[in-house]
């Protein structure tokens, strides 16, 4: 159980992260379209660890069977 809670605050922590890098890369898109870009490449990196979490979270939460 104390690993499915780190896996969720793991999970919080980088849907935060993606969140600001997603508003960066907004922000920048008038003024420096690169870094812009940078910023987006980044976020959609995270995105794709996001989703292998969920993947992994709803992975281990269906093997889990209450007694």
């Amino acid at each position: 159980m104390e690993n499915l809670s780190k896996l969720k605050q793991n999970q919080i922590k980088l849907q935060m992260r993606y969140k600001q890098l997603i508003e960066q890369a907004y922000n920048l898109r008038q003024t420096d379209s690169a870094q812009s870009d940078i910023s987006e490449y980044k976020a959609i990196k995270l995105l794709n660890k996001l989703n292998r979490l969920k993947y992994l979270n709803r992975e281990t939460s269906t093997t889990i069977t209450p007694t």
